[in-house]
């Protein structure tokens, strides 16, 4: 079991940029595959990144391709969201996700989640 909080998140003017961060508890972090996922008022989770357990393959949400990067360090059993060019659509709660195994794109595909932390993206 992992569990996981997220940071970073805050206000920031458009064309900005923001880092978030992903603590997880646990020795077995680098079994996880691991994604950010965002939830915007009245709207659904979406699908932000993805990153394998070893760092290696990395997978975007066209929303945000060329200008998120997702990385991980399993040494420091984190991993990070930097998102550039933050755009007023970017705005949501941002969350972690983790599984066993290989990395998916879907929600109901991941069995541990974090709290959140806000992102607010202002014109």
């Amino acid at each position: 079991q992992v569990q996981l909080r997220e940071s970073g998140g805050g206000l920031v003017q458009a064309g900005g940029s923001l880092r978030l961060s992903c603590a997880a508890s646990g020795r077995t972090f680098s079994t996880y595959s691991m994604a950010w996922f965002r939830q915007a008022p009245g709207k659904e989770r979406e699908f932000v990144a993805t990153i394998s357990r070893a760092g290696i393959a990395t997978n975007y949400a066209d929303s945000v391709k060329g200008r998120f990067a997702i990385s991980r360090d399993n040494a420091k059993n984190s991993a990070y969201l930097q998102m550039d060019s933050l755009k007023p659509e970017d705005t949501g709660v941002y969350y972690c996700a983790a599984r066993a195994g290989l990395t998916r794109i879907g929600r109901e595909e991941y069995d541990y989640w974090g709290q959140g932390t806000q992102v607010t993206v202002s014109s």
